[in-house]
């Protein structure tokens, strides 16, 4: 039996979800590359087919239509439901709520989130498969003087407070012996943040593809790149501890992030049928979506002690610079859902 995969929609910075707006991939079509996809294990597990997941789509990662053509989720014991947020901190806000399931999310929300004592732990990394590439930037307007970070003393920076581009911005200004007391950090969301970057409101922007690779398309020039040693190029899975503290659900969570991790494999091999996919859910020109396809190109795997240690080190970071005011303990947060040695780079997917 086909499953249906549907869609929520999430109201930045609100915990509340919208009402089901559609169903897809409920057709009787049966040529989905992935539709045949299943663990083991599926069958010793009927008390899944009551189970609904909600899955947390950050920013229009390509999940949801990639579920739609890969077929990945047709044949699961259980529903799966997307929904749609603009950035990270309100995913993980709805993941400790219990609002969604798992959702992934760049390296600040959830140093953020474990600081307000959320609900909520991390069970996965998304690694990127292009490293040496930055999947989020400090941009400039055209024809700005400002030439390197330190030239950001006493700038207007735009920022969606508590995201990745958050960390990005400390860490960049922290680089050159810079302070948030020393620039004005301007927290908005990526919607407002645009506007107020094109306008000539904000002297900077640290913000994440595709916004950046679009910016910079249309005159705008990369001022500080978000790669190490002042930003990572990972991001984090949290799913809420409702569902992992029940054994049952986390089994059966466990299977949806396998599945997730299996299309988004699929559609590091299949480029420009993943492009199409983040052009179609986000709504952007097929050319921006591949200009951008690198920072959605990654690979699932356990946290490892690597990042955690990272993490700690970020997390201290916010606290020094006041951004947060309780230590955050990293290790305390994080659960593993997937097996040690885990690389869902290394799955057998068709073409």
């Amino acid at each position: 039996m086909r499953k249906r995969t549907v869609r929520l929609i999430g109201a930045v910075g609100s915990l509340a979800l919208a009402s089901t707006l559609a169903a897809c991939g409920s057709s009787s079509d049966t040529s989905a590359p992935l539709s045949n996809v299943a663990d083991a294990s599926d069958a010793k597990h009927p008390e899944w087919s009551k189970y609904t997941f909600t899955i947390g789509d950050n920013g229009g990662d390509g999940s949801e239509e990639l579920a739609k053509v890969t077929g990945v989720f047709d044949n699961a014991p259980y529903k799966v439901k997307f929904a749609r947020f603009t950035y990270g901190p309100p995913l993980v806000q709805a993941a400790a709520s219990g609002d969604i399931d798992l959702g992934s999310v760049g390296d600040v929300p959830p140093i953020t989130g474990a600081a307000k004592e959320y609900g909520f732990k991390v069970v996965a990394v998304n690694r990127s498969l292009t490293p040496d590439q930055a999947v989020e930037n400090i941009i400039v307007p055209k024809g700005s003087k400002l030439k390197t970070a330190a030239d950001l003393k006493g700038k207007r920076i735009a920022v969606p407070q508590g995201s990745s581009a958050h960390g990005l911005a400390l860490n960049a200004l922290k680089s050159v012996g810079l302070t948030p007391k020393d620039a004005k950090l301007v927290f908005l969301d990526p919607a407002a943040a645009a506007t107020a970057f094109n306008t000539g409101k904000v002297d900077a922007w640290s913000i994440w593809n595709p916004q950046s690779a679009i910016a910079v398309k249309n005159g705008a020039r990369v001022l500080v790149k978000g790669l190490p040693p002042i930003d990572q190029t990972s991001s984090y899975y949290v799913a809420t501890d409702k569902s992992l503290n029940d054994k049952n659900k986390r089994a059966a969570l466990t299977d949806v992030l396998k599945r997730l991790s299996r299309e988004f494999a699929w559609g590091v091999k299949n480029p420009d049928k993943y492009a199409q996919a983040l052009s179609k859910e986000q709504g952007i020109p097929l050319a921006d979506a591949k200009a951008s396809l690198a920072a959605y190109s990654n690979r699932v795997t356990p946290v490892e002690k690597a990042d955690i240690e990272l993490e700690q080190k970020l997390a201290d970071a916010f606290r020094e610079a006041g951004q947060i005011t309780k230590k955050v303990d990293v290790p305390s947060i994080v659960d593993n859902l997937l097996p040690a040695g885990y690389d869902s780079s290394k799955l057998k997917v068709t073409s």
